[in-house]
Parts: C-alpha cells; structure tokens; sequence
C-alpha cells in the first residue's frame, strides 16, 4: 500500500460525527482580535478642532467686544496656534480634561473666564485717565493669554508623543500638527510620565509658538509691565514689587473651569479624585502667608510655622483655617473646607510628610512654653522658606515623643492642672510661703509649719521625699497672712488670641502687666465694663494707632459698635484725661468677668 493510498484512507475512515474543529465556526472574527499594539489617537486638522469648539469662541468673540476682522487678529490667530500646537492632547491622563481635545477646551475656558474677569478690574489705577486707556486693550489681551497658555507646561513635563514609527516629538521645537504631517504619520501615541513634578516655568519655552513676535511687541508698546506680569502669569512667579493682577484672574479662572469639568463628568463619580489640582494653591497660599501674615513668622512666639533641626512644621489644624479663609478671600471654588482633606491633598502631593501610617500629625513642643501641640511636617523646608534667606532652624529639638511627654507630666500628678471648662481661667495653685527660719521651712496655707528636709520613705519600686515637719517655735498670724497674700493675690496677664498681631499682643501685654506693679506706673485700670487701656502707651510702642484697633476689632476683644470698631473712650488716668479704648475683662487673666457689666 502506497503512502497516498493510506492517506486517503486516514480521511475516509474519520466518522461523520467527529468533534473536529471547523474555523469557519469557531475561529474568531477578524474585527473581534485584539491588536497586538495601541491603535493610538487619530491626528485631525486646525480647522476641525476649531470648529468642534464654535459655540465656545463665539463667546469669546462676544465677550471681547470686536469687530471680526480685529478678534480674528487679535485673538483667534493665537487659538490657531494653540490648536496647530496641542492637536487633540488631553490635559491629564486620568482626571480633569481627561477626553481626547481635553487641553486645548480647558486653555480656551480659562482665557474665556480671565477675560471676562477683567470687567470687574481696574489696572494700573495709579495712572492717569488717557494711560489707563491707551493700556486697558493690552491689559485684556494679556489676561486672555494668560488664561490660554497657563498648562503649556504639560506638553513639556508630564508626557511623551511618539508616532506610528516609535519616533518622538520636540516639543521645545515647534508645534505637534506640523511634526505629524512633516513625519507622514496620520496616529500618534501617548506616553504619560509617572510622577511627573510641576514645572510650569516650562510653559514659557512654548510661549513663542502661540504668542507671535509682533504681539509681544504690541503689549509692550508705550509700557514695561504688561509683558513682565504675562510671563511671571505663565510661569506662576509672583512679582514682589507690583501686584499681578493676571495672576489673580488666571487662578480663580483654572479653579473655576476645573471645579466645572470635575462636577459635570457623572461617569468620575465615586472615583478618588483627590484634589489634583488643588495643591499648588495650597503651597502659594502657604507662601503668601509666610510673607504678609505676622503669625506665620516663622520661630516667634505662637507662630504657626516652625524651623527646627528636624524640619518645618506648620500648627494644625490652625494654620489650616488661615489657609483656608486667604483661599475664600481670593474667591476660588473647590477649596476643601476640612483640615483633614487638606491635609491629605497635601501628603498625596508629597508636600507633607506624615508622622506614621496611623498619625499624620506631629507632635512638637515650641519655645518659650514647650507646650505640645500638633502640626504637620513639610518634606523640605524650602516649599516655604528660601534657601537663601536668614532664617536659621532652631538648635533645640521640636519633636515631642509620646513617651516623653508621658515622662514630663504623668497623669494625675501634682503638676498636671484639671481641666477647666471654655471660658473660665484655670486657678492659680497654691503656693507654699516661704519662713525665715531657713529655706527647708515652709508654711502652707492653712499655717502649717513644715520642714522640707527631705526624708526618704519607701513606696514600692522608689523613693518619694517626704517633707519633715518641726515644731519651731514661729509666729502663726505672720505665717498664714503671708501665705494667704501670696495664694489670693491675683497676677493680672493678658490672654489673648493666637491671632493677634504680636506688635499689638507685645504692647497690650506691658499695659495689663503694669498692672501688677507700682499703681503710679500703671498703665491700664479697670472700669466698670473691663479694662481701660490709653492710646497713647501703643503711641510710645511705636504702633500704629489704626493697626491697633483694626486687630482688637477683628478680634472683638475691646467694646465696640454695630460698626465693629472699638470705641474710644476718656477715663482719668494717673491724675489727667487721657483717650483710650476698654478691654473686654475675658482677655485678662486674673479678673473675674462675672462681676464686670455685661457687654453685647
């Protein structure tokens, strides 16, 4: 038998019924298989991608206020740019502006809400009437500029095109859409850059490309400070001199388009969307208040911010709410209102380190008091402070471990005071008067006499000094009167707030102080509704008299009006009329508010 013939017998004698595989039935349509590569994103033309976004820069063109000659030279020849640069890129791989054109929509939405910000603007005020209108073109066209290139920095930092034949885009060299035509490639592909830092410096080197030469020069023209502001707006460097008023704008504008997109996007819902965009105003306001805020003067006494060898801490959950309340100021949505959630944006950013897995929090102990309080530790104390600059960290060590301060001040030792409810001033503890018969005698308050020679008795695992009483002979009337004074009199001392300007709270301080002293030095008295501090002791302080009371009236510590300014007052003062405004009797430790009249 030949190897043909047994080959067609293999095929004859195979059953009709067999199990075998037919790939007509069982094999996979082609449109079904998986591609063994990414598919990539279609590239589409500048006029495509404008057209998709009509609705949104007719607005543009309304707000602007021009004929269409003027906005298509004036503005829609930077949109072409914008658009011939970025094609279809989204802004982020996973969050906001997320969908394929995501970029180019969010910079046409922040230099739409920029521009229309700058109604309620009046720049350069200082100058006269014709300036200010020779200048106010220039000042909207930079503001809308602003807003359309301020997350150009993405295209340079946060990821990597390549086309279809792994080759990748210079972005520092020209725009996308002439790359991808140049290189004959119809796809391109994305690369996301993990942990990618924040550099939007970076957007300056893409400036050139969406911002021609020949209007740069028109915004300078007749002026030094439109194009100045324009490039500290893009690269987010504030201008210490003069205040940016695009800065400004530009941020409330982001916040407000990606709040927007965030709320309107029903498919992100339940996912953890935790701020993304939302640290760096948290890291300028930090700064900011470095700067302007006298209480985050870093190493003064009840600062918010401390430098140590173990780094910098910020006081939480107080420097949160300041945090918070400049963010409300400058009218920015989306803020997080909770100390924690701001905490957790900043530990996600790698801004804050946390204490542990449990405990984010610190917990450290500043001078001069060594109190514990808790803060948050940043990961480098140059987010706030310059490396440059004279701050020196303190030598001693700010980080308080839990067994320290068990150590320091065990529970329900003689030192440990009871807890005192809101509003009530803790009690002075009694004071042992010293005797002359030596100093190991000592007289209790109740005229006891007591020898403190020190007598060791047992008590377990170690010894407590005990003191030895003496049956000296002393005179008991002398010893309780003395030690009476020293328990009942009352040591007057300022209690203000934290935020209490420290001029004003070091000033205030010296006038309740002289009140413990010679009554022809005192400087403050009491009336019937508080105390009555003259205006002329912050005059000698060198203190501004309306610093002064704009600080009591934020804080309502003195007597005021419907208005909320302290009322100034005459009252008779070591023999003369002297003005001076009256404190309210809370704010002073040692006096008993419940015998003062009642104030609203």
């Amino acid at each position: 038998m030949t190897l043909f013939s047994l080959f067609r017998l293999g095929k004859a004698s195979a059953p009709s019924g067999s199990s075998r595989i037919d790939p007509r039935i069982d094999a996979p349509p082609p449109a079904q298989v998986a591609p063994s590569v990414e598919p990539g994103i279609a590239a589409v033309t500048v006029e495509v991608l404008l057209a998709s976004h009509e609705d949104l820069l007719s607005r543009i063109k309304l707000c602007y206020g021009a004929d269409k000659v003027t906005f298509e030279k004036d503005l829609l020849d930077p949109i072409r740019r914008l658009a011939n640069y970025v094609n279809v890129l989204p802004a982020t791989a996973d969050n906001y502006f997320y969908e394929l054109g995501g970029l180019f929509r969010m910079a046409l939405e922040v230099g739409f809400y920029a521009l229309q910000g700058t109604d309620g603007h009046i720049v350069s005020g200082r100058a006269t009437i014709s300036i200010r209108r020779q200048l106010e073109p220039r000042w909207r066209l930079a503001t809308f500029f602003a807003g359309l290139c301020c997350e150009l920095h993405r295209t340079l930092s946060h990821l990597v095109i390549t086309d279809e034949r792994g080759e990748e885009w210079p972005a520092y060299l020209g725009p996308l859409t002439p790359w991808l035509s140049h290189c004959r490639s119809a796809r391109f592909f994305i690369r996301w850059l993990p942990q990618a830092a924040e550099s939007r410096a970076l957007g300056l080197f893409a400036l050139p490309h969406i911002i021609s030469a020949e209007m740069m020069q028109y915004l300078a023209t007749g002026n030094s400070i439109v194009v100045p502001q324009l490039l500290a707006s893009v690269a987010s460097i504030p201008m210490y001199r003069d205040h940016n008023v695009l800065i400004d704008l530009v941020k409330r504008a982001t916040a407000l388009v990606i709040d927007r997109n965030l709320i309107a996007n029903a498919n992100r819902y339940g996912r953890p969307i935790l701020g993304a965009h939302i640290e760096r105003y948290l890291i300028d306001a930090m700064r900011r208040l470095v700067v302007t805020h006298p209480a985050w003067l870093p190493n003064h006494e009840r600062s918010r911010v401390w430098h140590g060898r173990e780094g910098l801490f910020i006081v939480w959950p107080n420097g949160a709410n300041e945090i918070r309340k400049l963010l409300e100021e400058d009218e920015l949505p989306g803020i997080p209102q909770s100390p924690q959630t701001i905490l957790e944006i900043l530990i996600g950013a790698g801004v804050a380190v946390p204490h542990s897995d449990k405990s984010p929090l610190w917990t450290i102990g500043p001078p001069p008091g060594n109190s514990a309080v808790e803060a948050i530790k940043l990961a480098a104390p140059e987010i706030l402070l310059p490396s440059h600059g004279d701050q020196k960290p303190l030598q001693a060590s700010l980080v308080v471990t839990p067994r320290a301060t068990s150590a320091t001040k065990p529970a329900g030792s003689a030192g440990q005071q009871a807890p005192h409810k809101q509003g009530e001033l803790p009690l002075a503890e009694p004071q042992l008067a010293s005797s002359p018969q030596g100093p190991n005698v000592v007289i209790t308050p109740d005229g006891e006499i007591i020898d403190s020679a020190s007598t060791t008795v047992d008590a377990g695992e170690s010894d407590v000094t005990q003191p030895r009483r003496t049956d000296a002979p002393l005179d008991i009337s002398t010893a309780r009167e003395s030690a009476e004074s020293a328990v009942s009199e009352p040591i007057f001392r300022l209690a203000a707030p934290m935020r209490l300007q420290p001029q004003v709270r070091d000033a205030l301080a010296r006038a309740i102080d002289s009140m413990n002293g010679d009554p022809k030095q005192v400087r403050a008295v009491t009336v019937p509704t508080g105390v009555f501090v003259p205006l002329d002791h912050f005059k000698k302080a060198n203190v501004d008299l309306p610093v002064v009371l704009r600080a009591l009236g934020e804080l309502n510590m003195a007597l005021s009006g419907k208005s909320g300014k302290p009322h100034t007052m005459q009252h008779e003062l070591a023999g003369a009329e002297t003005i001076g405004f009256v404190l309210r009797p809370q704010f002073v430790e040692g006096l008993d508010p419940s015998l003062f009249a009642a104030n609203p």
